[in-house]
């Protein structure tokens, strides 16, 4: 057996399932939290309440169970959509294409990663759905597939989003005063010198990050096809998903409504004029990547795809199942963010890394610390509360770019997603797959990103 096979076989044993990692991560972090951040005026007794109860308060934090159902929105519209009949005759052709592992596995990389770069939720929902009927279209012809690489390389925009235009910290430094609001209250901070907003055109669209997403829509694609050529795998055990419908004639007024066109089309155009209207309305809250804004668009897109409220309703009830995992595994990640917070552990994470950091290796020290905290708190935008205002301050007493330091921040937050398997969930659910399958594969796209990353951070500064 060659090394990477060995690597796959020991991966696979050892990898605990997302649920259980959830956990272990909350122990571990209040464990830390209550013995090694003891505040000289607490005792640790009242110090270990304190933390309890900042815990308890994470979980259930109502902004963030808002920002919660926002994100399992997103990927349930998403799903919605991927499952219409438009959809479907679209992956139709992609499958054509893909004849074997190794083409699949590129051409799906190839899709994520543009997906990836435009919004989050399209390109995992997406991604896992063509894997899927990938897998599928291999089963019926009788045809052997790596299939846990194709679902892999459907993970694979997650490693690109937060560069992108959905790309949280992006488009929230983007915020007019977002910056200023953010550090309030900071005594290392010069809220004088701290810039009203940072624009797109200094992040997602700045010559470094084009170059790295160029740099990943090739290596991307390239590392699966490689790979795709060394593992054969087997006939996938898959059947093709139908919508669970009900096959008899409607009866009566109201089943008959249901099953019309009109009413899924009338509110299905509602939605996309009221998102028009807002795209184009200068200083509106629902700018483009905004949670609210996406699912508003999905929500019209999938109404008009499918046809009518009958078929998008029994959409819904097949898509609803894959943001299970999520829904009991984000409050978990919100408590483990709060103790980070009030413990000190997050921001003291961040120091370490600015304290045995140059000029020269700060953005790629900021990229690993990321990483690891991306780890502990799966979530872009609260990382960038936990670690944005360190980075700031960080720049400024360096000297250095703060719209290149944000963007080591995103690199690295996204990096680590193809080791957490997180927000891989919906994709196991849509592929049947387990965590332990993909993730091998997985890490093989990580080693190539984390050399495109800090090549750019090392060539690219300002």
């Amino acid at each position: 057996m060659s090394f990477s096979g060995r690597f796959e076989r020991v991966f696979r044993a050892l990898i605990p399932g997302p649920f259980s990692l959830a956990v272990a991560l909350t122990f571990g972090v209040l464990t830390a939290a209550v013995t090694g951040f003891v505040p000289p005026e607490e005792t640790l007794p009242s110090h270990g309440q304190r933390i309890l109860r900042s815990w308890y308060f994470g979980l259930w934090d109502p902004p963030m169970l808002v920002f919660a159902f926002q994100m399992m929105l997103i990927l349930v519209l998403g799903h919605v959509l991927a499952l219409s009949r438009p959809a479907d005759k679209l992956m139709r052709r992609f499958t054509a294409r893909a004849s074997n592992t190794a083409s699949a596995a590129a051409l799906v990389c190839a899709v994520c990663v543009v997906l990836g770069f435009l919004n989050w939720g399209l390109a995992l929902i997406f991604g896992a759905v063509l894997a899927r009927k990938i897998a599928e279209a291999s089963a019926a012809e009788g045809r052997k597939l790596n299939y846990p690489l194709i679902a892999a390389a459907g993970y694979t925009g997650m490693m690109v989003w937060h560069g992108g235009l959905s790309g949280s910290a992006l488009i929230k430094a983007s915020e007019p005063g977002h910056l200023t609001a953010l550090t309030a209250g900071s005594t290392r901070i010069q809220a004088a010198l701290i810039p009203a907003e940072i624009p797109l055109s200094e992040t997602v669209f700045s010559p470094m990050n084009l170059a790295v997403s160029a740099a990943l829509l090739t290596v991307l694609p390239a590392i699966g096809y490689l790979a795709g050529k060394r593992r054969t795998g087997a006939i996938p055990e898959v059947t093709p998903i139908n919508l669970s419908l009900d096959i008899r004639a409607p009866e009566g007024l109201a089943e008959k409504t249901e099953h019309h066109y009109l009413p899924a089309f009338l509110l299905g155009a509602l939605a996309l004029i009221t998102a028009a209207l807002l795209g184009f309305s200068k200083g509106d809250s629902g700018s483009y990547g905004g949670p609210d804004f996406i699912n508003l668009i999905f929500l019209g897109l999938g109404l008009t795809a499918h046809g009518s409220l009958h078929r998008f309703a029994a959409a819904v009830r097949s898509a609803v199942t894959g943001t299970a995992g999520i829904l009991i595994q984000f409050p978990l990640y919100f408590g483990i963010m709060a103790v980070l917070k009030s413990s000190g552990m997050g921001a003291a994470i961040s120091d370490f890394f600015v304290a045995v950091s140059t000029p020269g290796t700060y953005r790629i020290l900021t990229f690993f610390s990321a990483g690891f905290i991306n780890i502990l708190v799966p979530s872009g935008g609260g990382q960038w509360m936990i670690q944005g205002p360190i980075i700031i301050d960080a720049s400024q007493k360096m000297g250095l770019a703060l719209p290149q330091s944000i963007l080591a921040m995103a690199y690295g937050d996204q990096i680590t997603n193809m080791l957490q398997p997180f927000w891989a969930l919906p994709l196991l659910g849509i592929t049947g797959l387990k965590a332990r399958d993909i993730l091998p594969y997985t890490l093989y796209f990580m080693a190539g990103g984390i050399a495109i990353f800090i090549t750019a951070l090392i060539i690219f500064r300002a």
